[in-house]
């Protein structure tokens, strides 16, 4: 009888950075030389799935672990679903933006008995990197500045040394606030009005305009946008809105 194998487990924070460097290669074919395939499998008439990178390089769009609670962070949850709902650039842009996050959330999971020298060390090697959301929408890094002892003057009295930029800096007026709109609440109240018999599909409490909803394309129902995680920036994107129940009717049939 064959012992069970046992995973790999990185211990030291080079090992712990080697795992970082290969699960974020991984990421980054899928999201850049293997985007039409990603692209491919993110169908979002499948259930919720995630993008995992592993320590070998490669990529896999699966459903999430089972098990709970999961042997690792999992990935951010459903990125198929809004493949269709946004420009392509942006969609990618904010499946890198998740996948830094799962990156950095898995190596301090391998790094969380490491003392604050480590964990430092191990966050200094990764910053080191490009994030994938760099490399996906092309951001350049920008480099600082070396410091240099030029806004510096060094008084012969005291030998104290003073930036001469805070020496000689004067106090800047603030322009007066602008008056406040006295119409603001009237519209408040008349959009309230207007939407008293909206509930939201979710939780069933009334409609507010202090909070951001969203509606339904398909069966016309309202939403606050937290209770479906959307925001109104990624709503913004958005060419169409399927709620969790009409995607979930269209995946049964």
């Amino acid at each position: 009888m064959e012992a069970a194998s046992v995973p790999y487990v990185p211990r030291t924070v080079e090992e712990v950075y080697q795992d970082f460097k290969g699960r974020r290669t991984g990421l980054l074919k899928a999201l850049s030389t293997d985007v039409e395939e990603f692209c491919q499998q993110c169908d979002p008439e499948r259930e919720n799935l995630c993008l995992y990178g592993f320590p070998n390089g490669n990529w896999e769009v699966n459903l999430p672990a089972e098990e709970v609670p999961a042997e690792l962070p999992e990935p951010a949850l459903g990125i198929n679903f809004a493949r269709d709902g946004m420009e392509r650039k942006d969609w990618l842009s904010l499946v890198a933006v998740h996948s830094d996050a799962w990156l950095i959330a898995v190596a301090f999971y391998y790094g969380a008995r490491f003392d604050k020298n480590e964990r430092e060390r191990l966050f200094n090697m990764m910053n080191e990197l490009p994030t994938v959301f760099d490399v996906v929408t092309g951001r350049k890094l920008v480099k600082e500045k070396s410091s240099t002892n030029k806004g510096n003057k060094v008084t012969k009295s005291s030998g104290k040394v003073q930036k001469s930029s805070e020496a000689q800096a004067k106090p800047v007026k603030q322009p007066p606030p602008p008056p406040k709109e006295e119409e603001e609440p009237l519209e408040e109240e008349e959009d309230e009005e207007e939407h008293g018999d909206t509930f939201c599909g979710i939780c069933q409490k009334p409609y507010t305009a202090d909070e951001f909803w969203i509606g339904c394309d398909v069966c016309q129902k309202w939403y606050h946008g937290k209770c479906v995680k959307v925001s109104a920036a990624r709503a913004e994107h958005m060419k169409q809105y399927k709620c969790p129940s009409c995607n979930n009717k269209r995946a049964r049939t």
